[in-house]
This record gives structure tokens, C-alpha cells and sequence, in this order.
């Protein structure tokens, strides 16, 4: 987004104009629900919060500062209601033994991403990204996937650039290993078939 553009809508926004809210939400609507969505592996999970991100706009758009970077302003937002959701199903999973029987806990088999993708490559990727800790999965989908620069993304997960640079580094060798160890077990199975 042109950054003299989205200062025009910034301004907007602070104004109450709902055509600028349309043109944020058409142009980042589609990246914060594929960043919730890889984030929490659950569409309505993804859902839930996008409205969520979208809801805190409206709530906060008139204390915008002026200069606001919609994209990271958005993609913090968004991280931090995936946050509060994990230490909500947290709190409920520790409680959860106690009132067994009333409702189904835990987590889904399959998330829904690892349903559409239909390539087999794109399944391991989509496995191994899924495997990885929280903290080195954001940073991925952040850098790797969204684009933005690792300056940036750590100031969305509230991290110092050196830290982002590291969480970055230990995110790529770690999942290059869980993909190399998926595709060994592949490869195990196979053997298994043919013999």
C-alpha cells in the first residue's frame, strides 16, 4: 500500500469515514484471516478473531496516531487476540478434568488448511510450520509469508529486531528439520510398502 495513501485513509479512519474502513478491510482482510487461520490451525478459530481485529478498528480508529502503519497496527491486533484465545483454551483445558463429560475438549484432528491443501508438498510445509512453537510460527508467517520486514515484525510481537532475527533463524533450521524428518518417515513407510 502506498504509504501516502494509507495516511490519507489513517486520516479518514480518525475522521469516521466508513469508505475508508471498506478500503482497509479489502485490502487486509484476506492476509489477517491467512495469518489467524496458520496461526491457530482452526478456521472458525480464525474467523472469530479476524471479526474480532476488525471490531477493535472500529472501537479504536479516532485514537489512531496519524502515522499509524495500518499493516502492522492490524497484524498486532491480530496477534495478540490469538494470544488472549490461547491462554483462554488454556485456562479451560487445566479446568477441563473437572467436568468431564459435559462438553468435548482439546484440539481437532486435522486443521481445515491441512484439508484444502491438496498438494502433497504444500501438506508437509503446512504440518511442519503447524508443529513449530507459537513464537517461531508467528515469526515465519509474519516474515516469510506476509512479507513484512523482520523490523517490523518484531515490533508486533513486541520483541527487539536482534530477538526477531533469532526467533527467524531457529524458526528455518528448525522447521528444515521437521520437513526433512517428515519426508524420512515418508520415505520409511514407502520402503515398508515395496518390501
Amino acid at each position: 500500500m502506498d504509504r501516502e495513501f494509507e495516511l490519507q485513509l489513517v486520516s479518514r479512519l480518525r475522521d469516521g469515514d466508513p469508505d475508508a474502513f471498506d478500503a482497509v478491510h479489502a485490502a487486509f482482510n484476506g492476509r489477517l484471516y491467512n495469518f489467524l487461520a496458520r496461526l491457530s490451525g482452526r478456521r472458525e478459530v480464525a474467523e472469530d478473531l479476524l471479526e474480532e481485529a476488525w471490531l477493535r478498528l472500529v472501537v479504536h480508529a479516532r485514537r489512531l496516531r496519524p502515522d499509524t502503519r495500518l499493516g502492522p497496527w492490524l497484524f498486532t491486533v491480530a496477534r495478540h487476540l490469538h494470544v488472549s484465545y490461547c491462554r483462554s483454551r488454556l485456562l479451560e483445558d487445566t479446568h477441563a478434568s473437572d467436568l468431564v463429560g459435559l462438553w468435548p475438549s482439546g484440539s481437532a484432528a486435522r486443521s481445515p488448511l491441512q484439508v484444502v491443501e491438496a498438494d502433497e508438498a504444500e501438506e508437509r510445509l503446512a504440518a511442519a510450520l503447524a508443529s513449530l512453537p507459537l513464537v517461531y510460527r508467528e515469526a515465519l508467517l509474519l516474515v516469510g509469508v506476509e512479507g513484512l520486514k523482520p523490523a517490523v515484525a518484531a515490533g508486533i510481537c513486541g520483541v527487539t529486531p536482534e530477538a526477531m532475527r533469532q526467533r527467524l533463524s531457529r524458526a528455518r533450521v528448525l522447521l528444515a528439520r521437521r520437513l526433512t524428518a517428515a519426508e524420512t518417515a515418508g520415505l520409511t513407510v514407502f520402503s515398508e510398502v515395496l518390501t
